[in-house]
């Protein structure tokens, strides 16, 4: 691509920061800010037995009760609007799959990486100008301005708050950004540790190799069950760089810092939890994940305990937000053709991974024999579904020639993306593709495409909600806008044309409630009965949220609607950071929930669902959402019936 490097095209910012903190040493310093992610966190399962010291934290400070996440509903996503306060049209970071148009040599030479890896990110950074979320990050301008920063926790979403850190010079002077992860020791993968902070790890006596997550990393299969422990062991390290390291070195400074903690529970128990093995009964609210749940919840009571022992926790705000909801994974009783195939991974009558690609390619080579299906993550081996093989992570290419889809569908989980290639690529402008455009002939060679696409979709009951690129194909039948739910922006990564909603609906038997009991289709490796995320149910977007701090009201129920890019975006207000930005899908500042915030609260309005036209079989997608003044947060979306939230009031 011809774009400049991250660092030469911000460091103007960074120097004047730099420069701003020198000269002032801040007469009024800002108070220190800790955001704990509890990843998968529902809000509806928090209470004072299940979560005590959230549900404190919720109780004493502000309850943010109308919270979104971003769609799609995936972590490092949403780790991008946290981390930026911009939503993903701007980030680029749609799902925690992309396609990245180039072959990504540290993800086994797949157009489809997954994000959650520290030299995936390092080398998706170089592809896209050292800043594939091309937007200044809240962590990388508080840290130019002389802030003490540490980003502990889960592999991916942690480093992506300051990917500088993924090339910082270990000899360099300074601190620099703190990256504790499931890498941290692993030489030529990790994010590499400053002289300084080498030297704190020493000091403390806390080792400097992550330990691996041990059974909880275990999945399981199609015959045997997943895994019965949270995270317990590498939690606990995770803890110890935090309270023996992170927290002592910044009260030893003196200077505020900023200290993201990224919990992989509840997430990574519920997502292999073993309690329901082929069945929806318990399915994620088991006791495995239940345990995960006490696993995030005593490591915020831990830092906060560290906290008061230094001195620390009168002048720190402490925001609480979960990246996604979370629901239980259904793989059978659909009408996809790929689910009555016999895979030898697979139990029978359940969907195979990449059962998306599968019926997609099997319905556009009804129209063109000569197209095959590449897996881009086995070496771009054409595939022959007849044979019962499946793509091995999901993702599929469709086409003639792998080196020159048509098609490119990504497999994620609750929701899917799909692209459909042009030449030259749109998203690469050079001098030899100044406009990157395509004749008028491709152009409507691109939109019948998109419309057999669209069209074979609405033919799944599997599908509920299609987005397109309408200022690409133009309006389509039974699809929205990728634009009306916050994807269309100023992105350096290309841009999915379509996107994906699976179905959900609520599992028979459960009392606990619709956010709490919602089983969704899944593209996905796990069976059902264990835990995935990302479609547009209320389960999903609905995360946990709350804050408790000097600058925050106490004992107040915020009612109004708040999303991960809000707390971004006020994360940096708190901090006195104005950062420049190159898109404008930028969060709000929460004001209402600050007690130096707007004496009176912005007005919300929840007007009529949007709603595409009817498409094949008469089935339109529909999104439920709630104004506040040019924002716009979206409770759920799909087609009526076949999404939770959506027709509920």
């Amino acid at each position: 691509m011809n774009r400049s490097r991250w660092f030469p095209k911000h460091a103007p910012l960074l120097i004047a920061l730099s420069a701003a903190f020198t000269a002032t040493a801040w007469a009024d310093p800002p108070h220190n800010l800790i955001l704990f992610v509890p990843d998968g966190l529902r809000s509806q399962i928090v209470d004072e037995a299940r979560a005590p010291a959230m549900a404190r934290l919720r109780a004493e400070g502000v309850d943010f009760g109308n919270s979104h996440s971003l769609f799609p509903t995936f972590t490092t996503a949403n780790a991008s609007a946290f981390a930026t306060g911009h939503k993903l049209g701007d980030t680029g970071d749609f799902s925690n799959l992309i396609y990245t148009g180039v072959r990504v040599l540290a993800a086994n030479a797949t157009v489809s990486p997954f994000l959650e890896s520290d030299p995936v990110l390092r080398e998706v950074n170089g592809q896209f100008g050292g800043n594939y979320l091309d937007e200044v990050s809240v962590v990388a301008a508080a840290r130019a301005m002389g802030f003490g920063t540490a980003l502990i926790g889960k592999l991916g979403p942690a480093v992506i708050f300051d990917l500088a850190a993924l090339t910082l010079d270990p000899n360099a002077s300074g601190d620099g950004t703190l990256v504790i992860d499931d890498t941290t020791g692993t030489i030529g993968q990790e994010a590499p540790l400053s002289v300084a902070w080498k030297a704190a790890f020493a000091e403390a006596k806390v080792a400097q190799v992550a330990p691996a997550r041990g059974d909880n990393g275990n999945s399981g299969d199609a015959t045997h069950p997943g895994t019965l422990v949270p995270n317990l062991a590498q939690q606990q390290y995770f803890l110890e760089a935090a309270l023996k390291v992170a927290l002592p070195h910044f009260a030893k400074s003196g200077k505020p810092f900023v200290l993201v903690f990224w919990s992989r529970d509840p997430d990574g128990t519920q997502h292999n939890q073993g309690d329901s093995f082929h069945s929806l009964d318990p399915g994620i609210n088991g006791p495995t994940s239940l345990a995960a749940i006490r696993n995030a919840d005593g490591a915020l009571e831990l830092i906060e305990a560290t906290l008061r022992r230094l001195g620390l926790y009168d002048n720190t705000n402490i925001i609480v937000a979960a990246d996604h909801g979370f629901s239980t994974i259904q793989k059978t009783g659909t009408d996809s053709p790929s689910a009555a195939a016999t895979y030898k991974d697979v139990k029978s009558g359940e969907l195979p991974v990449g059962f998306l690609a599968l019926d997609l390619y099997a319905d556009l080579r009804n129209a063109d024999a000569h197209l095959k299906l590449f897996d881009p993550d086995s070496a771009y081996r054409a595939i022959d579904s007849t044979a019962g093989v499946h793509p091995l992570r999901g993702s599929g290419l469709i086409g003639t020639d792998a080196d020159h889809p048509q098609v490119i569908v990504v497999a994620n989980g609750g929701s899917d993306l799909i692209y459909i290639p042009s030449e030259p690529p749109v998203w690469q402008k050079s001098a030899q593709a100044p406009t990157g455009k395509r004749s008028e002939a491709q152009h409507r060679s691109d939109r019948a495409l998109a419309e057999r696409i669209v069209n074979s979709l609405l033919k799944h009951d599997y599908v509920s909600g299609i987005f397109i690129d309408t200022n690409r194909f133009g309006p389509l039948a039974g699809a929205l806008s990728v634009e009306d739910i916050g994807l269309a922006g100023h992105a350096v990564t290309p841009h999915p044309d379509i996107v994906v909603s699976f179905a959900s609906k609520l599992i028979a038997g459960c009392k606990l409630g619709a956010s709490l009991c919602t089983e969704e289709v899944a593209d996905t490796v796990l069976v059902e009965g264990q835990g995935m995320h990302g479609s547009f149910s209320r389960a999903d977007t609905w995360n946990f949220m709350a804050a408790r701090g000097p600058d925050f009201r106490r004992g107040f129920v915020d009612e109004l609607p708040a999303s991960n890019a809000d707390v971004g975006t006020t994360m940096a207000h708190l901090l006195g950071l104005t950062l420049p930005s190159n898109g404008t899908l930028k969060g709000r500042v929460l004001t209402e929930a600050l007690r130096a915030g707007a004496s009176q609260a912005p007005t919300l309005s929840v007007p009529p669902p949007l709603e595409s036209k009817p498409g094949v079989g008469g089935l339109k997608t529909v999104l439920k959402i709630q104004v506040l003044g040019d924002q716009i947060y979206i409770d759920a979306a799909g087609i009526p019936g076949r999404t939770v939230g959506l027709d509920e009031q």
